[in-house]
């Protein structure tokens, strides 16, 4: 798994948290698309399935996400008004062991992963749904 080894060395996480914040990240992209357009970003992740499956379940349990909220925002190039929805994914990254802040550490590796796969068009797609625009 390309991008899970990514994620691992340049993050320094288990592969189990990357496996599943990636899912988590792709997962809240497969919710807010259109069918057609997650296809063509599912298209360049051979692993999506498995990376989908290993997302755990969101609890919306997120709480105390004030800065890390506008980190996100910042590293996405997004405005914090549109991070509802990345929001709902902190209770996941912290089942997994993973604090807020790593959801913005995570999305630009992800999104850059799925760029070189899929090119821009494909890439901007994922990036829509991640920084709310």
């Amino acid at each position: 798994m390309e991008l899970v080894q990514q994620l691992v060395s340049g993050l320094g996480i288990q592969e189990d948290q990357a496996k599943g914040g990636a899912g988590l990240l792709f997962q809240l992209a497969k919710d807010k698309l259109s069918g057609g357009e997650f296809d063509q970003i599912a298209a360049h992740v051979p692993e999506m399935g498995d990376l989908l499956s290993a997302a755990p379940a969101a609890d919306n349990g997120g709480g105390g996400l004030g800065g890390a909220l506008g980190g996100i925002a910042s590293a996405l190039g997004g405005s914090a008004g549109g991070l509802g929805s990345l929001a709902s994914l902190a209770g996941g990254f912290s089942q997994l062991g993973l604090d807020a802040g790593m959801i913005g550490q995570l999305a630009p590796i992800v999104i850059s992963f799925v760029q070189g796969k899929g090119g821009d068009q494909v890439s901007g797609l994922l990036q829509g749904v991640l920084s709310g625009d």
